[in-house]
């Protein structure tokens, strides 16, 4: 019973910038790891960036530099700034928790996604 919902997605113009937002909720002990997936069209999923709970980041080669990824464990919410958006960038994003169960187990979590599209 662990939800994420995304949000922040829209569209806008190159050079533009976002701010997705990712909140989880329901019977969660404690998040390992949050992290930002996206679909391009005609493509696998791939991994954006993502953060460990001791605020540690990694991000794709393509988007370091003009993404942030950053986390607030208090509000079990991870977000991604994203500036000088490209055309490139159009995608469906995804956000992904290692959540801790009350069980003291891990279960990944996907949101239901959101859509960017980067576009004059």
């Amino acid at each position: 019973q662990v939800q994420l919902v995304e949000s922040g997605g829209g569209l806008v113009q190159p050079g533009g910038s976002l701010r997705l937002s990712c909140a989880a909720s329901g019977r969660i002990s404690g998040i390992r790891a949050m992290g930002w997936y996206r679909q391009l069209p005609g493509k696998q999923r791939e991994l954006v960036a993502q953060i460990t709970s001791g605020g540690t980041t990694n991000y794709t080669d393509s988007v370091k530099g003009r993404f942030t990824i950053s986390r607030d464990n208090a509000k079990n919410t991870v977000y991604l700034q994203m500036n000088s958006l490209k055309p490139e960038d159009t995608a469906v994003y995804y956000c992904n928790a290692d959540v801790r169960r009350w069980s003291d187990r891990y279960f990944y979590y996907w949101g239901q996604g959101t859509q960017v599209t980067v576009s004059s």
